[in-house]
């Protein structure tokens, strides 16, 4: 169209299709920016002139929405360049396409799937050792997080120049799984410990059955945990084993043996004596008697120590198995805790850190 005034307008109908860098550090709360430049490699600036309309960039009344992107604007700007190889200037004019993401199918097909997974993981750390799924659980949830990595990956743009932010979040989660399913195997190894095979250090004495179940808040049954137990944790054992073997059968028994290393035998006296008293004949039959019971009840004294040195024994065992179990509860509590936070920090840094968060 060519006006009186010498200006014309060029509409010419096509389809102008153009490839740009695209920029996937926020991915998929990022957004785009691509530049279209029009201008004549031809003509100069003296002999075209090229004017933009609209300062605020190209006509949108006929846009047609995307279910992908959102068109935020299009800013045009007009140039005046010039070249090395030509003294002219050339003029040219850039338009700006800026679009954004709709985040709303990302965030519900692949951001809550993650977290439910991921809370699932935090669940496993609540599961009982003896029902034999808590290492199968980790290792299947592990599977399910990999899954959803290929997914976002096929997703993805295949550049290397930034991580986008949703694979650093998967990353982070994936992580958190793999150590919880690492420490579930301590926690496995800790529960099933026994005295024949392990003996519980003292380190570890002190920091699962005291200072850490103190700072939890845990308990155990008939055994309290308090700032003055664990200050006074050596000596409350000492006396807790001389408080009950001073009421255990062994000490009965060894009374009963010190009876009989300190009873001593009759003497019978002269034969004087012995026909002044009158004591028949029956007499001795009698005290040899007495030493046949004797004898038969040191063979029991000695039944008795066996049985219990036995028990003592049995105790001993079911209390290392038992600080063991404790142990292994006191790791999953904390893990428990620990991967929780790191959960909700992660989630939650992600999420404050996008441009945005939903763009229906």
């Amino acid at each position: 169209v060519v006006r009186h005034n010498g200006t014309c307008l060029y509409v010419p109908p096509g389809i102008f299709m153009s490839t740009c860098k695209i920029d996937i550090t926020w991915f998929p709360f990022d957004d785009q920016h691509c530049d279209m430049k029009f201008g004549s490699w031809t003509y100069d600036g003296s002999q075209l002139d090229l004017i933009l309309k609209d300062e605020l960039g190209g006509d949108l009344t006929t846009f047609i929405t995307n279910g992908e992107w959102y068109l935020l604007g299009m800013p045009g700007k007009k140039n005046e360049v010039q070249y090395e190889c030509c003294p002219e200037t050339y003029v040219d004019i850039t338009f700006t396409i800026q679009i954004r993401r709709r985040t709303l199918y990302y965030f519900f097909n692949l951001i809550v799937p993650c977290v439910l997974i991921s809370s699932m993981a935090l669940l496993g750390f609540t599961l009982p050792p003896d029902s034999g799924e808590k290492l199968t659980l980790g290792v299947t949830i592990l599977l399910s997080l990999t899954v959803f990595l290929n997914l976002v990956a096929e997703s993805m743009p295949t550049t290397s120049d930034a991580v986008p932010l949703i694979g650093t979040y998967f990353n982070c989660i994936m992580f958190m799984v793999a150590s919880s399913v690492v420490l579930t195997v301590v926690v496995l190894n800790y529960h099933h410990r026994t005295a024949d095979s392990h003996e519980m250090p003292d380190w570890i004495r002190f920091f699962f059955l005291q200072w850490i179940p103190w700072v939890l808040r845990m308990q155990r049954p008939h055994k309290k945990i308090t700032r003055r137990t664990i200050a006074m944790s050596n000596k409350m054992r000492e006396l807790e084993l001389k408080e009950r073997s001073s009421k255990s059968l062994m000490a009965n028994v060894l009374n009963i043996d010190d009876d009989f290393r300190h009873t001593a035998p009759t003497p019978m006296g002269n034969s004087s004596n012995f026909i002044r008293s009158g004591i028949s004949i029956e007499d001795s039959a009698s005290s040899s008697q007495c030493s046949v019971t004797q004898k038969e009840l040191r063979l029991i004294l000695k039944e008795l120590q066996f049985i219990t040195a036995r028990m003592k024994k049995a105790d001993e065992e079911a209390d290392t198995i038992s600080d063991w179990k404790f142990a292994a509860m006191v790791v999953d509590r904390l893990c428990l805790i620990v991967f929780t936070l790191f959960t909700i920090i992660a989630t939650i840094t992600v999420l404050l850190s996008a441009p945005h968060i939903i763009v229906q």
